[in-house]
């Protein structure tokens, strides 16, 4: 078993806050580390749960594998109340920073910053972020092109940050591949090919009554739809995903 993770910075809200709280400690249990949980309207519902090794490393074989674990939990825990398509993903290359250890991990590299209090007036940040201090309360971003009598640097205090990731550069692309954090790439069409190659395992719900005043929809054999833009969109960044149909409504494939 891992050891203790460290604690996220960002803390979900709603629906995804209690998915968050079902599955975080069952991934770690596993040795791998939640990244974030979003929930969107997509296909109807679609709860996206990102998570990755220690090492920032997630394959398909581990996203498979996170999948089966954390299904039979939401299954009894029934955090969205309603039918959903979960979806396991890597981070991706332009990765969502969470903890203390992203933002040294990635230390020289180009980042958002959105903070939920402002800061000298300001909530948005964008430029090279630094090491964290060494109590991991604060992290400096130094940006560029500032006007004259303005400050190039802020130490951002990470205790009221709101959201971060890192910015799609080609630095960041080398350096994603040579730490093994991104998938191998002969040409600027590798990620385009990997999306035939990602699977999609469709699971049943659990056998439910139907919720009187709602619509059921019927089997209609028809082949199971495509991955939505925003799924496709990460993994032509470098991330990896799997999809099951999580229809908690209906006793069958859909």
């Amino acid at each position: 078993m891992a050891e203790p993770s460290e604690k996220r910075l960002i803390s979900e809200t709603g629906v995804a806050a209690r998915v968050a709280q079902a599955v975080e400690g069952p991934i770690e249990g596993l040795g791998f580390r939640l990244v974030r949980v979003r929930v969107s309207s997509t296909q109807g519902c679609t709860v996206q749960i990102m998570a990755e090794r220690p090492d920032g490393t997630m394959t398909v074989e581990d996203c498979e594998t996170v999948s089966r674990a954390i299904s039979p939990i939401l299954d009894l825990e029934d955090p969205v109340g309603g039918a959903y398509y979960l979806e396991l993903s890597s981070p991706g290359i332009d990765r969502p920073l969470v903890r203390v250890s992203d933002f040294a991990r990635w230390a020289g590299h180009e980042a958002k910053v959105e903070m939920a209090r402002p800061l000298d007036g300001r909530k948005r940040f964008r430029g090279l972020i630094g090491a964290p201090s060494a109590d991991g309360r604060t992290v400096p971003i130094d940006l560029p092109d500032v006007k004259e009598g303005l400050p190039s640097r802020y130490d951002l205090p990470l205790a009221d940050l709101a959201e971060a990731h890192l910015v799609l550069t080609d630095e960041l692309v080398r350096e994603s591949l040579r730490r093994g954090s991104a998938p191998p790439q002969d040409d600027e069409d590798a990620f385009e090919e990997e999306d035939e190659a990602v699977p999609v395992r469709v699971i049943p719900g659990p056998q439910r009554p139907k919720k009187a005043g709602k619509p059921v929809k019927k089997a209609s054999g028809k082949p199971a739809p495509k991955a939505d833009p925003a799924s496709k969109a990460a993994r032509d960044k470098g991330g990896i995903v799997t999809k099951a149909a999580r229809l908690k409504d209906l006793g069958r494939l859909h």
